[in-house]
């Protein structure tokens, strides 16, 4: 169908191509052979006498007349999505949809694997994946590069639905032949150790503890900077370094690995992550379906309560929305769960 010269299949092809800047990624993302993509591309250009997508350097660029179609396009997509496309019923049982999910490894771990076991048994055609967490988180749920966001509470949007999934705090874990982790773990016997921490991408983003660690007067002598968090325990193991982790995750290392953990001695506000998802899928029951299932996944029971002495979750609380200011100011791009 063509209006005023402009064949309209042709805008689902240009959203994948403003969103994804590559041929290649448009082309996976509407299920179009590359070759079909470009001759798409090529159509457009036609269209609109301008090139769209320009090579520089290594990558792909947009024109200015691109750059300005981006959100008009997108829009009268999600007009026609939302008023004219009458999804058909949701049968998790006979559904074959596809499903992404942008999670940290410490989420796909302690939440998304049993999730998914739990997924496959009422939704046996349902397809699913999960992608490593990047500086542009928000951007990648907002271009619809992923359906879902789990990220620390602190670095979802106000823009979008979402709810609150499970709250978890901090222990320090080191290898049990470390004989650092025989003693109690003071704050002078921390500062003394030296660390592993994660940081993610390449703007090497911090996640939350090493951001909260780092703003205080003392410094950490980090002498493992890794890319995940489940590389963590291995790096101490055989060391005599320690790090900090989240309890659940580590909780769970700790019975197949040789660890130990204490408390942190130091104040440091557990965490809540949170499932996300764009305002436009408010309404697709396939989205719903699925982060009903994750959030009932996440409500097990929790791992032990910490020892006495340590900050409660009701005191950390209090100064929750001042950090989270001051986390989203310090993370750009976003910061970590």
């Amino acid at each position: 169908m063509r209006f005023d010269r402009l064949d309209l299949n042709l805008l689902v092809a240009l959203d994948a191509l403003l969103s994804e800047r590559s041929v290649s990624l448009a082309a996976d993302r509407i299920c179009l052979s590359q070759s079909a993509t470009s001759s798409a591309l090529g159509r457009l250009r036609e269209y609109f006498a301008d090139d769209l997508l320009v090579q520089k350097g290594r990558q792909m660029v947009l024109t200015a007349r691109a750059e300005g179609l981006v959100d008009p396009v997108r829009a009268v997509l999600e007009q026609i999505r939302s008023t004219i496309a009458v999804p058909p019923p949701f049968d998790p049982a006979t559904s074959d949809r596809s499903i992404r999910i942008m999670a940290s490894d410490y989420i796909t771990e302690v939440l998304l694997a049993s999730a998914m076991t739990d997924l496959q048994r009422e939704a046996p055609g349902m397809r699913f994946e999960i992608q490593s967490l990047t500086e542009v988180l928000l951007e990648s749920l907002e271009r619809g590069a992923v359906d879902l966001l789990v990220t620390i509470d602190y670095a979802i949007s106000a823009d979008h639905p979402s709810q609150i999934l499970f709250e978890d705090d901090y222990v320090v874990v080191g290898w049990n032949g470390n004989p650092a982790m025989a003693r109690q773990m003071t704050k002078e016997l921390y500062f003394e150790l030296g660390h592993v921490t994660a940081r993610f991408g390449r703007a090497r983003v911090s996640a939350f503890e090493d951001w909260f660690v780092r703003r205080q007067k003392r410094q950490r002598r980090i002498e493992i900077v890794t890319h995940s968090f489940l590389s963590m325990p291995g790096l101490v193991i055989g060391s005599n370094r320690i790090a900090t982790m989240h309890r659940r995750l580590a909780t769970r290392m700790a019975d197949y690995l040789p660890l130990t953990l204490h408390e942190v001695p130091m104040d440091i506000p557990p965490i809540r992550e949170a499932i996300q998802w764009h305002i436009s899928s408010n309404n697709d029951p396939a989205i719903r379906w699925v982060v009903e299932r994750i959030v009932a996944g996440a409500q097990a029971p929790a791992v032990p309560v910490r020892d006495d002495g340590i900050l409660s979750l009701d005191e950390a609380r209090i100064a929750r929305q001042e950090l989270a200011a001051q986390f989203l100011s310090d993370s750009t791009p976003k910061g970590r769960g």
